[in-house]
């Protein structure tokens, strides 16, 4: 079951929204309807669902329906139209209490201006959702203070909002979310307000709270590159409608109409694509339990001057070259005396940006390992094509 369900909601601002919404059901547009009703189309008869350990990113420009959307996904406002359904249950018709009680147990949100209460320290900051609920004072510390570690603020327990940057004041909105345990995270332009390298420090601190904690986050933002790199699916959203959903690199390689096309045409490529889309299957592999003539031998057919070593599990043990395969031969040396361990390892889901930097060094392919396991290697040609051709081109031309 998906953990949000969003079906045909619809939001009018005004004060007839019921005849906006008639007029919308009639398919007039939303600057017609504003012309003729004065009413406002905010959001249009939007469907999507969200799963379970999913971050959702919907993004859009300024005036296009994200931010309302979101505070209609827990009804901060009132919908015209249509139902939001979370865990299954719609909260459109939900009374006042079950509402207060979804919030607080299975709904968290932060918002771009952190809205932290100035005259609470940090930990009683992130521990103020738990109050609310009326966890004992000993418990909610002792669940914000492991937050609090979480997010790397640790040492500022007990300073002041007014104390902190706006990173580290964002860091402690994140953490008050944390800290009601809650499965569902509500982000609106969450880092927006912050300076670049913060806002991708920021970034980094989500992805890998996702990885260990994995919540589910439907992630609002006008910036494509940070939609790109956070989003497992993305929908883009222009006045009021999602014209478009799929991953990054179904929007990158597919843009449905002109609109998203114009949005991903200047998309700087090494921050989308990674090492999985990249890399090829090597010609051979050397197994641990043969001898270096047959290395040697395995790479004279196809003329490689290097071989990959693995063991029966397909695990990564190092790199063979031909020199050292020849003097282990001649010296009678068993393999693993003579091959390379020292060599550049990537798990397959390392972005292309960082992958530049170890091209330009790495004297031998680099190898893709997930969790000890060989999956395949990255040459510099790999690279280069992925960031001019994309992902289907560099595999065509990959050796």
């Amino acid at each position: 079951m998906n953990k949000i369900e969003v079906n045909h909601l619809t939001k009018i601002f005004g004060s007839r929204p019921k005849l906006g919404l008639e007029y919308l059901n009639n398919g007039e547009t939303k600057d017609d309807i504003l012309e003729k009703t004065g009413q406002t189309v905010g959001v249009n008869q939007v469907s999507f669902s969200v799963k379970s350990g999913e971050t959702f990113v919907i993004m859009g420009l300024s005036g296009s329906g994200k931010s309302t959307l979101i505070r209609l996904v827990n009804r901060l406002i009132e919908p015209t139209d249509g139902e939001v359904y979370i865990d299954g249950e719609d909260i459109k018709t939900m009374n006042h209490s079950g509402l207060i009680k979804t919030r607080r147990q299975k709904i968290a949100m932060v918002f771009q201006g952190f809205g932290l209460l100035p005259h609470r320290t940090v930990i009683n900051n992130v521990a103020y959702g738990l109050e609310l609920r009326g966890v004992n004072k000993e418990e909610r510390e002792r669940v914000a203070k492991k937050v609090i570690e979480d997010v790397g603020l640790s040492g500022h327990q007990n300073s002041y909002p007014e104390e902190l940057s706006g990173g580290m004041q964002q860091r402690v909105g994140l953490a008050r979310a944390l800290t009601n345990d809650s499965d569902i995270l509500l982000m609106d332009e969450a880092f927006s307000a912050l300076d670049p390298i913060i806002r991708k420090e920021m970034q980094d601190e989500l992805i890998q709270l996702q990885n260990k904690l994995g919540k589910t986050v439907l992630f609002i933002t006008h910036d494509l590159d940070e939609a790109l790199k956070l989003g497992d699916r993305i929908a883009v959203m222009k006045d009021g409608k999602i014209v478009q959903i799929g991953s990054a690199e179904e929007i990158l390689e597919n843009p449905v109409d002109d609109y998203v096309a114009t949005f991903v045409k200047d998309v700087n490529r090494s921050k989308i694509l990674e090492a999985s889309q990249v890399m090829h299957t090597p010609e051979v592999l050397h197994n641990y339990k043969d001898g270096p003539r047959v290395a040697v031998r395995k790479m004279e057919e196809v003329g490689a001057s290097s071989i990959f070593v693995v063991n029966k599990n397909n695990h990564f043990e190092g790199l063979l070259t031909i020199d050292n395969a020849i003097k282990a031969y001649n010296e009678q040396m068993p393999v693993e005396s003579v091959q390379i361990e020292d060599v550049h390892v990537v798990s397959s889901e390392t972005a292309l940006d960082d992958l530049i930097g170890m091209a330009i060094d790495a004297k031998y392919p680099i190898a893709v390992v997930n969790e000890g396991r060989f999956l395949g290697i990255i040459s510099r040609v790999s690279i280069l094509s992925g960031l001019v051709l994309g992902k289907k081109d560099a595999e065509e031309v990959a050796p």
